[in-house]
């Protein structure tokens, strides 16, 4: 506890918090994360918007990965990050939480106040005419498309890939949308898109009406997400960090614990609850 003294009393001094999460909080569920201790990728980086819908076989390869690698997804459960959090929702301590994450999980832990930054991997959106759709029902589709490709096994990667490498992806089939025929994309922000307006909105409201900012499990490599951290210093607003290894923001945070987010996160609400909600 002694070594997390600091962060309590950091929440405490302030205790209304703009909460800026990323994929730290869900490797406990079994869902990889993209880089190192020393902000690497691990593997290549991930799939861009531009190629996404201009090559036919990147796109059918995609597919092909995510259909195998949505097993992991859909049954990854919450992690103790993602219950602790919840917990000082409950408390009060948090405004709003900004997740980098596209797996919902701060929505199934009970998090209600939650801001999906990149957006959500188990919706489907169609390019052409905006339909959304349930993960699950095109995963049904894709099977039944590609019996053959069902039983392959392969390691999972960060937000439903999975490591197939080696196959012919130009006979994977792939559904178009069943209302207009238009191109399906996973309702997530790929690298080479914009974070939609009114959600970046939103967070900077958020962050007006906040005390200070507390990342947890991110490395803040990517500036759609260190931008808010940014805003917080140039408004005079301190930024705490719990994270193992190095952050994009080392040199703008007022506290940085390297601990396992879940175990630091559990102890902050432990000691932050009311007496009848301390677990």
């Amino acid at each position: 506890m002694s070594t997390l003294t600091p962060l309590v009393d950091f929440v405490r001094s302030h205790p209304r918090l703009l909460v800026l999460t990323g994929a730290g909080c869900s490797t406990q569920a079994g869902i990889p994360d993209y880089r190192d201790a020393a902000g690497a990728w691990k593997r290549s980086a991930p799939m861009r918007y531009q190629i996404f819908v201009a090559d036919d076989v990147a796109r059918r390869r995609y597919w092909a990965r995510s259909m195998v690698g949505w097993r992991t997804m859909a049954h990854a459960s919450p992690t103790a990050a993602h219950h602790a959090l919840t917990r000082l929702e409950g408390a009060g301590h948090v405004r709003l939480l900004v997740t980098q994450n596209v797996d919902g999980l701060h929505d199934r832990a009970g998090s209600r106040a939650v801001v999906d930054l990149h957006g959500r991997i188990d919706t489907v959106c169609c390019l052409s005419c905006g339909q959304r759709s349930a993960r699950r029902d095109l995963q049904d589709a894709l099977l039944q498309r590609n019996p053959s490709w069902a039983g392959l096994q392969a390691l999972s990667a960060p937000d439903g890939d999975a490591d197939l490498e080696g196959l012919d992806f130009a006979r994977f089939e792939v559904p178009d949308c069943p209302v207009c025929g238009g191109m399906l994309k996973p309702d997530v922000v790929f690298f080479g898109e914009n974070v939609p307006r009114d959600r970046v909105a939103e967070v900077r409201a958020a962050l007006s009406e906040s005390d200070a900012v507390l990342v947890a499990g991110s490395s803040l490599m990517v500036y759609s997400g260190f931008r808010f951290v940014e805003d917080a210093v140039a408004q005079g607003k301190p930024v705490a960090a719990v994270n193992m290894g190095l952050t994009r923001a080392d040199a703008l945070l007022a506290l940085k614990i390297e601990h396992e987010v879940g175990a630091a996160l559990d102890v902050l609400a432990t000691a932050l609850a009311p007496s009848d909600l301390a677990a």
